[in-house]
C-alpha cells in the first residue's frame, strides 16, 4: 500500500506507522543479535573483558603519553586487582542473551535511523527529504564515535578506578558479572546517544524549540552540567574529567553552529516566500 501524504493521515494512521517502525526495529535488533550470538566468544573475551587486561590499548596509550609528558605515573596500569564472578543460577544464560541483544541494537542502529527518517520525512519539505542518506550517515557516524569513546575512554577509566579503589586492604574486589556488564552497556550506549546531540539540536531548531541565542545564553550552565557528568563517569581526578569533557564541549559548540545555520535558513525562506 502506498504511503499517504501527511495531510491525509489520521491519528490512527500515524500510530500504525509508529507500530511498524517499532516492529521493524525490533526485528532488525533480533536478527543482528542472532548474528552476534555466533561471535559471542569474541564479544566476551576480546571486547567485554578487554578493559580488564592491563595491556589494553587505552592503558598503554595513556602510560606512554604520561611518560612522554613526564607527568604522574598513575596513568600506567600494571595490574587490575579484581575478579569477576557469577552469583546467579541462570546468570550466564541471561547475560549471553542480553549482551547479544545489546550488540544487535548497536549494529542495527543505522537501519533504525533510516526507519525513523522514513517516519518523519512526510512532515519535511520536499528538498529536505533528499537528505536521507546524509542524515543516516552523519547520525550513524556520531553514534559509533560515541560508542568508541565510551568503550576506549570512559570504560577503561572506570574499570581502573573501581578495580584499584578500596576502603580497606582486607576487602577484596570480587565483582558480579551482571554489574560489570551493566557498566559496559550503559557506558557505550549512553555515550553513543550523547554524541547525537548535534542531530537532536538540528531537529529542535527546525521546530523552533531551540535557538542559537538560547544555547549561547545557557552555555555556562551547559559547561557546568558537562563537568558534573564527566565527574560522575570518570575517576576523581582532573585530567580524566577534562579528557571526557572536551568532546562533549565540542559537540555543544557544534550544536550552536548547527542551530544558527537552521535559523538562518528559516529566515531566508521567509524572505523568499
Amino acid at each position: 500500500m502506498a504511503k499517504k501524504n501527511i495531510g491525509e493521515m489520521s491519528f490512527l494512521d500515524h500510530l500504525e506507522e509508529l507500530r511498524w517502525l517499532l516492529v521493524r526495529s525490533s526485528a532488525a535488533i533480533l536478527i543482528c543479535a542472532t548474528v552476534a550470538f555466533f561471535f559471542s566468544d569474541f564479544i566476551f573475551n576480546k571486547i567485554i573483558f578487554g578493559p580488564k587486561d592491563p595491556n589494553f590499548i587505552t592503558y598503554r596509550f595513556f602510560c606512554d603519553l604520561s611518560n612522554d609528558l613526564q607527568i604522574s605515573e598513575s596513568f600506567c596500569v600494571t595490574e587490575l586487582p579484581f575478579n569477576i564472578q557469577n552469583t546467579e543460577v541462570e546468570g550466564q544464560v541471561s547475560l549471553l542473551i542480553w549482551t547479544c541483544i545489546t550488540a544487535g541494537f548497536i549494529i542495527a542502529f543505522p537501519y533504525m535511523l533510516w526507519l525513523l527518517w522514513n517516519f518523519i520525512s512526510p512532515a519535511l519539505y520536499e528538498k529536505e527529504r533528499k537528505y536521507a542518506k546524509a542524515f543516516v550517515s552523519i547520525a550513524s557516524l556520531l553514534f559509533f564515535l560515541g560508542v568508541l569513546f565510551g568503550y576506549f575512554i570512559i570504560i577503561p577509566m572506570s574499570v581502573n578506578f573501581f578495580a584499584t579503589f578500596t576502603v580497606s586492604p582486607d576487602i577484596k574486589n570480587d565483582i558480579n558479572i551482571q554489574s560489570y556488564i551493566s557498566m559496559i552497556k550503559t557506558s557505550v550506549i549512553a555515550s553513543g546517544l550523547i554524541f547525537e546531540m548535534p542531530i537532536i539540536i538540528y531537529f529542535l531548531s527546525k521546530v523552533g524549540l531551540v535557538t542559537p541565542d538560547f544555547l549561547r545564553k545557557y552555555r555556562k550552565y551547559a559547561i557546568v552540567l558537562i563537568l558534573i557528568l564527566a565527574a560522575i563517569v570518570t575517576p576523581p581526578d582532573v585530567v580524566s574529567q577534562v579528557i571526557v569533557s572536551i568532546p562533549l564541549l565540542v559537540l555543544y559548540e557544534i550544536s550552536i553552529f548547527i542551530s544558527a545555520a537552521v535559523v538562518k535558513n528559516k529566515e531566508k525562506e521567509k524572505l523568499n516566500a
